[in-house]
């Protein structure tokens, strides 16, 4: 995460991350964000009255500039650095860089002490550490083996490297894909090779739904397929704090013990 020197209570700021932008929310700074992407979602009354500057990956500098930050949160995966370095030309930008879950509830922490909400962030990291401990005290003794997809066409998977597969061994999951790193693409051929006993299908960023399932079917026929909440694979702000429990409610309804 890079380090930045932020005004001492910045009063515009502009969150380039929808998991970050919820965090935000939750940590109170409801005046002080003054804009967000068109992928922030939540909360839904930002997303329909906060100025929108762009897409994660496409940034309208002239809309950002008519904001006048002195604050810019953004991250290393989900914002394209070119864009980044050159907002670093003009404002104080910082950028998180996120893996795994300690590293998420550091982030969380460090928003906290750039914002003036390092007691609220510190709570709120602190719950969701003792969620996630609890979760792991009930880990079944041996992890179903599942692939998880993010895209169609190309297939593509979450490997070695990334939050979703850190979020997978906590749900209970070994990653079948763990040998390979980032997103790679995945045909099903290869898919029949790892031979999974769950394939999960995530809600977002492509958007797999119920027609999806007959293609994995042909290819796996004994595995459990599952249309998943994404959100709670991949946002790694406040939604966090849900996570434990959608994980747990998962194992149960696929049978991990």
């Amino acid at each position: 995460m890079e380090s930045v020197t932020p005004p001492r209570h910045p009063c515009c700021i502009v969150s380039l991350v929808p998991s970050q932008t919820e965090l935000l929310h939750y940590l109170g700074l409801h005046d002080e964000v003054v804009g967000i992407t068109k992928f922030c979602v939540h909360p839904s009354e930002w997303f329909q009255s906060k100025p929108r500057i762009g897409g994660t990956k496409t940034l309208n500098f002239e809309k950002i500039a008519a904001l006048k930050p002195d604050l810019i949160l953004g991250n290393k995966e989900e914002n394209e650095r070119a864009q980044i370095e050159e907002l670093q030309r003009h404002y104080k930008v910082w950028i998180s860089d996120i893996s795994n879950l300690p590293e998420a509830l550091d982030m969380i922490r460090q928003v906290g002490q750039l914002t003036g909400k390092t007691e609220q962030a510190q709570t709120l990291s602190d719950k969701i550490e003792t969620a996630f401990r609890a979760l792991a005290e009930e880990r079944a003794l041996k992890p179903m083996r599942a692939a998880y997809f993010i895209w169609r066409k190309p297939y593509m998977v979450a490997a070695a490297g990334t939050f979703i597969h850190d979020m997978m061994q906590r749900a209970g999951f070994e990653n079948v894909f763990a040998d390979l790193q980032r997103y790679p693409e995945i045909d099903l051929g290869a898919l029949a090779v790892a031979a999974p006993e769950a394939i999960l299908l995530s809600s977002e960023p492509y958007p797999f739904a119920e027609k999806h399932m007959a293609a994995f079917r042909e290819v796996c026929p004994s595995a459990r397929i599952e249309v998943v909440d994404g959100e709670l694979f991949s946002w790694y702000g406040s939604r966090l704090l849900h996570a434990p429990a959608y994980f747990r409610k998962l194992r149960e309804m696929l049978g991990i013990v």
